[in-house]
């Protein structure tokens, strides 16, 4: 060969990987074995050292290691469980409130006050809240023209139906059939939202039909305002709601309305070890192709499976209220201190969404990038309703929201000191916008000698600046002659702030109109 030849040949083996040979091998082994895949002896890791006998765990590093993943999926049961157990939280709350039939209607004919404790409930417009109870059958709700913005969720907090304004009714009123998920009869619901027509109480009548995976569903109405006052939407309710089961048709029982306003029940969910018993009793009732078996797989893994006991021992019981801790101090912080990305509404700005990703199936980038978890658990550990009128640009219909816990410096809002917040002129709102201080404890409204701690500008004669913009002040005392702008803060407790437009106008959308920050006085 020539010398040429000879240097190529050189050449070539420099680029080829090492030959394996019996002269190098792994101590133990007959080859050499990639350092990638030994486990050490010992490892050092944030839950300790951690022991091992040739990649055998010893009986202590077994115990830490195993309890800490019953620890883990106890802190992913407490994040993947609150749609669920916020559901249960608020049919729980219905229930002391006396209503225990779909026909029994919860109704704020006085408004939404700060004496019930629901998530970030607003006090703008009127509810009528019912459960729907499908384990017998398909239900029926009539709704009468006029309604505003309405919605059925199942039991795990997904949306089955709108109604009202953004439904298929377009606000005309209709008749809308919940299918049970056992119901696989001829009745489907028609593509699009059409209605069809059926045969209730011996009369073709054309419905609107969905059918729910769970057989609680949540049903929540809203009327608006006439005048600034509450009476024409609650009378409108009264007269014209009816729920009932469809085996029922001929004969409906009696609708039943029932006071919420002013009555100082609990709505939300345990944040403590009470949790996992929500969740299981939900687990319990509802069927099991509700969830799917990797949701079901994970609750399982804590001892909550549907058709058995929920029993953990003294160990479990030991873990499982560690998880609740940092379980619900984690939904906190995602939701306070949020890493999600796309979270804020505008750069450089505390505003901020609670539809992260604009899914109301929770979705990342359209669904390649799956379910976006820390979203889902962002919203529904502050909020509750979930439907896309929430969420797409619906441009004169539907909602938006905007939420601060922040000043412009970044602090979080503080009871004790005195704020401002610029509401500039135009806020593009067809219906109305309003702002709500709400408490960070229970996520409700912030409970203060107001009863309502909020400012609307249809409901309250709001002094304007010359540009017409509106400064809204908030602090344990009012500016002297700006009480009609302001909002009482409690000395020692922290607040936040919902911004809500009804009917949200393009203004909104393309990020021309923008709510000012909120500005710590000096």
């Amino acid at each position: 060969m020539s010398r040429c030849g000879r240097m190529a040949l050189a050449s070539l083996a420099l680029m080829l990987p090492a030959r394996v040979t019996a002269a190098d091998p792994t101590p133990g082994y007959n080859h050499p074995i990639p350092k990638k895949i030994i486990t050490p002896d010992v490892v050092e890791t944030r839950i300790g050292k951690l022991e091992f006998f040739d990649g055998s765990p010893l009986p202590e590093t077994a115990d830490t290691l195993l309890d800490h993943l019953d620890f883990l999926r106890g802190v992913e049961a407490f994040l993947n469980g609150i749609p669920a157990t916020s559901i249960e939280g608020l049919r729980l709350g219905m229930l002391e409130l006396g209503a225990t039939a779909p026909n029994q209607v919860v109704l704020f004919d006085r408004l939404m006050d700060s004496a019930p404790l629901f998530l970030t409930g607003n006090t703008d417009t009127v509810y009528a809240l019912a459960f729907l109870d499908l384990r017998k059958g398909a239900v029926v709700v009539e709704i009468p023209p006029g309604c505003g913005p309405g919605t059925v969720n199942d039991a795990y907090f997904r949306f089955v139906v709108d109604m009202g304004i953004p439904g298929p009714d377009r606000g005309k009123g209709g008749t809308y059939v919940i299918l049970s998920p056992d119901d696989d009869g001829p009745l489907d619901p028609p593509a699009g939202g059409m209605a069809t027509e059926m045969q209730i109480a011996g009369q073709k009548r054309p419905v609107f039909v969905a059918k729910s995976p769970s057989y609680v569903n949540w049903l929540i109405l809203r009327g608006f305002l006439v005048d600034g006052k509450p009476d024409a939407a609650s009378a409108l309710f009264r007269e014209g709601l009816k729920i009932y089961p469809l085996a029922e048709a001929a004969r409906p029982p009696a609708m039943e309305f029932i006071s919420g306003s002013e009555r100082p029940i609990n709505t939300i969910h345990a944040n403590d070890e009470a949790f996992y018993e929500e969740l299981h009793a939900v687990i319990q009732r509802e069927p099991l192709s509700m969830l799917d078996p990797e949701l079901r797989g994970l609750f399982a893994a804590i001892g909550i499976q549907k058709g058995k006991p929920f029993a953990p021992d003294e160990r479990m019981k030991a873990i499982l209220a560690d998880a609740v801790a940092v379980g619900n101090a984690t939904a906190r912080a995602i939701w306070i201190r949020p890493r999600v990305e796309g979270v804020h509404l505008y750069e450089g700005s505390s505003w901020y969404t609670g539809f992260v990703g604009g899914s109301h199936e929770w979705l990342r980038d359209g669904g390649s990038g799956g379910r976006f978890l820390d979203a889902r658990t962002f919203f529904f550990y502050i909020a509750t309703v979930n439907t896309p009128a929430m969420v797409n640009k619906m441009v004169g219909k539907g909602s938006q929201y905007a939420l601060n816990n922040l000043d412009d410096d970044g602090n979080l809002l503080d009871g004790r000191a005195s704020y401002t917040l610029r509401v500039p002129p135009n806020v593009p709102a067809k219906d109305f916008w309003s702002i709500v201080a709400y408490d960070p404890q229970t996520r409700s409204q912030l409970q203060t000698r107001q009863p309502f701690p909020a400012r609307n500008n249809e409901r309250h004669a709001l002094l304007e600046n010359e540009d017409g913009s509106i400064d809204l002040h908030f602090g344990p005392k009012a500016p002297p002659g700006r009480e009609s702008n302001w909002i009482e803060t409690v000395p020692g407790k922290g607040w936040f702030i919902i911004l809500r437009l009804y009917g949200p106008m393009e203004a909104w959308f393309d990020g021309t109109w923008r709510p000012g920050e909120i500005v710590k006085q000096p």
